[in-house]
């Protein structure tokens, strides 16, 4: 068993990655830090976890003497962004660390955590930048046209509100978004930098709407010839990737949450001109579940589907 070390686990993604921690054959939570919940134990205030681990306040300075307490042989950071780099700075070079936040994504002394496109350099790293949720659904739809294409892509992203987090603001606000769409960071959002940085430049157009979880992104690509056939080119492109799923028609958020897959499909084409729709939930293969990808390459563990129900794809 390798034993992981959790810290932001009060967080929509951390509960998430109790459970597929939990849930994993391989894999076994040493602590769980949250400030808030410090003294509680898990399965006192998290639906669905039956862990009895309690949760501890810890501070970056503590945080190696935490995991070599407790002899974690990984930690992820499920911190929000600005918060994690102390925490990874104070561990030892040995440790596995995953950082779900955006501080490292930009880091070249990271590896890239997108399993689907980067997976024999995540083998055996022990700085893994998870990727953001948007960035990976758009990364994934958009990579088996990158080499044709004739112009950034422009993308209409739309978020469930647990994107924003738990700390309160107009974007996760169920009343505020009663029946509302709400546009924001039009230019310059984090994944377009993101997306620009690890496959090619973007324009990106992101909104959070009144469902809790789940992301739908439009694309549309312009390239350099004519598009054709593109369904079977993205079958042929994701063949032997259980968790990216192409569909003939356009999937729909609903059918991507509580899922661990992207869904890619609705191919439209005119000319050079190409349409594909991207889901995928924001808190599974958007962050816990491409973490749990991320922690089974960097643990040297069979595969990066290991404990990753992918008939849940």
């Amino acid at each position: 068993m390798k034993r992981i070390g959790l810290v932001g686990a009060r967080g929509h993604t951390g509960a998430e990655l109790v459970q597929l921690i939990e849930a994993h054959p391989q894999l076994e939570l040493a602590f769980a830090g949250s400030r808030a919940w410090a003294g509680k134990r898990l399965d006192e205030v998290m639906e669905g976890t039956t862990s009895d681990v309690v949760f501890e306040a810890i501070a970056s300075e503590d945080v190696a003497r935490r995991a070599a307490d407790t002899g974690a042989d990984a930690v992820v950071l499920a911190l929000p962004n600005g918060y994690a780099a102390p925490y990874a700075a104070a561990l030892p070079s040995a440790t596995v660390v995953v950082d779900l936040s955006a501080d490292h994504r930009f880091d070249e002394g990271w590896t890239y955590g997108l399993v689907e496109r980067n997976r024999s350099a995540l083998k055996g790293a022990t700085r893994i930048a998870n990727p953001g949720c948007y960035a990976t659904g758009a990364q994934l739809a958009i990579a088996p046209l990158v080499d044709e294409l004739a112009a950034p892509p422009r993308i209409f992203g739309v978020s469930g509100f647990s994107g924003a987090g738990t700390k309160p603001s107009p974007k996760n606000d169920p009343e505020r978004l009663r029946d509302n769409l709400i546009p924001y960071a039009p230019v310059g959002h984090t994944h377009e930098r993101e997306i620009s940085r690890h496959l090619c430049p973007v324009h990106f157009m992101p909104h959070v709407a009144p469902h809790f979880r789940g992301i739908s992104l439009t694309i549309d690509l312009s390239c350099t010839g004519d598009v054709a056939e593109l369904e079977r080119r993205y079958r042929a492109h994701y063949d032997g990737e259980p968790l990216v799923v192409v569909h003939t028609e356009a999937p729909e958020v609903r059918d991507v949450q509580n899922r661990h897959g992207v869904h890619i499909g609705g191919f439209g084409t005119a000319g050079s001109r190409a349409v594909v729709v991207a889901t995928i939930d924001n808190l599974l293969k958007g962050a816990a579940t491409q973490a749990v990808q991320n922690l089974n390459l960097g643990l040297g563990l069979p595969d990066p589907w290991q404990g990753i129900p992918v008939d849940l794809a």
